[in-house]
């Protein structure tokens, strides 16, 4: 399938900080786009049938064995069942299984007062919107983030090295909901040189016409 580009009509816009949760059918496939190159975009898998079945890092990291999540990789879940398989990708890849998504008491250590957007209410909220309850934040896949980890084991957090229009697309190996966010994460580079997190754009594509 060929991947989609930031001008596509039939993209749709998720806003800056925002959440969204999409249906996926097993066989069909998504793109993320990063409209402007700089947006990280914490994404999670959560059973359309079992919500206490989600993606897991750890399991992950452990079936590709792999601290990266690259093309041709697969995302499984807490109960090691393949759910999402990345099967094309125009970035520089590479993409961050390491950094838990951002929530309110990291924003308070980064030494913001009031409340400000989380990749976490992001997905508690996505899910409420499709009557979904998750009792726990599962760890995100964070696309498009760049996290060079270093021989002693350290890690940095430093602007992505993707560009505007790179994409990824992931098929779905099972009904999901696939919750993206597009993390509003404003005090370090992570977004980018200039801290200004942006919108991206998303788009299906459907199961193949049978014969």
């Amino acid at each position: 399938m060929p991947l989609l580009s930031p001008t596509d009509d039939l993209h749709q816009i998720l806003k800056a900080t925002r959440g969204i949760a999409i249906k996926l059918c097993k066989g069909e496939a998504i793109s993320v786009i990063n409209l402007h190159g700089n947006q990280v975009v914490d994404a999670w898998a959560v059973n359309l049938t079992d919500a206490s079945e989600c993606s897991a890092m750890e399991h992950t990291r452990s079936i590709n064995s792999n601290m990266f999540f690259d093309k041709g990789m697969t995302l499984v879940s807490n109960l090691r069942r393949p759910m999402l398989k990345l099967i094309e990708d125009s970035s520089p890849g590479r993409h961050d299984t390491l950094l838990c998504p951002c929530n309110g008491a990291i924003y308070k250590e980064l030494g913001c007062t009031d409340y400000h957007r989380s990749c976490t209410d992001n997905f508690h909220e996505a899910l409420a919107e499709q009557g979904i309850r998750c009792s726990y934040t599962p760890a995100s896949l964070n696309l498009f983030m760049n996290v060079p980890v270093a021989e002693d084991g350290s890690v940095q957090r430093i602007p992505p090295r993707s560009k505007a229009g790179d994409s990824v697309t992931l098929l779905a190996e099972m009904d999901v909901l696939v919750v993206l966010s597009a993390c509003p994460q404003d005090i370090t580079p992570i977004n980018g040189a200039g801290r200004q997190p942006s919108d991206i754009a998303w788009c299906i594509h459907p199961l193949p016409a049978q014969d």
